[in-house]
C-alpha cells in the first residue's frame, strides 16, 4: 500500500442540518425527474445523434452525473485530456461517486461488482450506461467480464476499471490487479491513468471514502451534509499497451496516479 497525505479530521459543523434542508429536495428532483428523462435518452436514435462531436446519449449521462455530483456540493475540475476513442481508464478507488465523477468528464463503460446494480439511483444508471458487471470470486464471471472488455476496446469504445479491486479507505493506494489490464494488452489499446482527488490537494479522500460498516445509503445521507468541496480528475500520460505486458502496465499506471495524488 502506497500512502497518501493525511487528511484533515473534520470538526463538529452546525450547518450540516441546514445543508440538508435544501440537498435532499435536491436528490429528489434529480432522481425522479432527472434520471427518467436521462435513461429515456440512453436509446439506439440518441445514439446515432452527434452533439458537438459527442453522442446524444453520451452526453446525457455526463450532464446527469455533473448534477448529482453538484447536489453533493462537489464542484469537479479536470486537468490533462481524455483519451478519445477506444482506451483503458484506470482510477484509484474512493467511493461510489468515482463512477459519477468520470463519467461527467468522459463516457465510458465501467467494470464493477455486481452488487451495483441493485443499487438506487446510480445502479440504474450504470447498467443503462454499459457497465460491465463481475461476480467477485467467480472465475466464470471474471472470464466472461473479460471477453466483454475486449469485444468493447476493439470496437472503439472505452473501458473504465479500478484496478484496487475495492474502495479502499481514502488514504492509500492498493497493488493494482495486473489481469484486468489483460483487455488492454489484446485488444492494442493504451491505458490511461487516472487520479481523483477530494478537497484541495486530496484532503477530503477519507471523508469521502466508506467509514468501517457504513451502507451504501449511510454514506449517501453523510455526504450529502458534508461542505461543498471541489473533486478533481487528473487525466495523466497515457501508457501503451506494448510486448512488456500487463504488469508492466499496471505498474506503470499506479506510479503515475500516486505521484499525481502527491503533488
Amino acid at each position: 500500500m502506497s500512502s497518501l497525505p493525511e487528511a484533515t479530521t473534520p470538526s463538529f459543523d452546525w450547518r450540516r442540518p441546514l445543508r440538508y434542508l435544501w440537498r435532499v429536495p435536491l436528490l429528489l428532483l434529480h432522481a425522479l425527474v432527472g434520471l427518467p428523462i436521462t435513461l429515456a435518452m440512453i436509446n439506439p436514435l440518441c445514439a446515432r445523434i452527434s452533439l458537438r462531436g459527442e453522442r446524444l446519449d453520451h452526453w446525457v449521462i455526463r450532464i446527469w452525473s455533473a448534477g448529482l455530483l453538484r447536489v453533493f456540493g462537489l464542484r469537479s475540475r479536470r486537468y490533462g485530456t481524455p483519451l478519445p476513442g477506444a482506451a483503458l481508464f484506470v482510477a484509484n478507488h474512493v467511493s461510489w461517486i468515482d463512477i459519477e465523477l468520470m463519467h461527467s468528464q468522459r463516457m465510458m463503460g465501467f467494470v464493477a461488482k455486481a452488487e451495483i446494480a441493485s443499487w438506487p439511483l446510480i445502479g440504474w444508471v450504470a447498467s443503462r450506461g454499459g457497465t460491465i458487471y463481475h461476480h467477485r470470486g467467480s472465475n466464470d464471471s471474471l472470464h466472461g467480464v473479460m471477453h466483454q472488455m475486449v469485444e468493447r476496446l476493439q470496437s472503439g469504445q472505452a473501458v473504465g476499471v479500478f484496478p484496487e479491486g475495492r474502495t479502499t479507505r481514502g488514504d492509500s493506494i492498493g497493488v493494482f490487479h495486473a489481469r484486468i489490464f489483460q483487455p488492454a494488452v489484446l485488444a492494442g489499446v493504451p491505458a490511461q491513468p487516472v487520479a481523483l482527488k477530494y478537497g484541495n490537494g486530496g484532503d477530503a479522500q477519507t471523508i469521502i471514502a466508506f467509514a468501517d460498516r457504513e451502507s451504501f445509503a449511510a454514506n449517501i445521507f453523510r455526504l450529502l451534509g458534508e461542505p461543498g468541496r471541489v473533486a478533481e480528475v487528473h487525466f495523466l500520460e497515457p501508457v501503451a499497451a506494448s510486448e512488456d505486458g500487463r504488469r508492466r502496465l499496471a505498474d506503470t499506471c499506479r506510479e503515475r496516479i500516486i505521484a499525481a495524488m502527491a503533488l
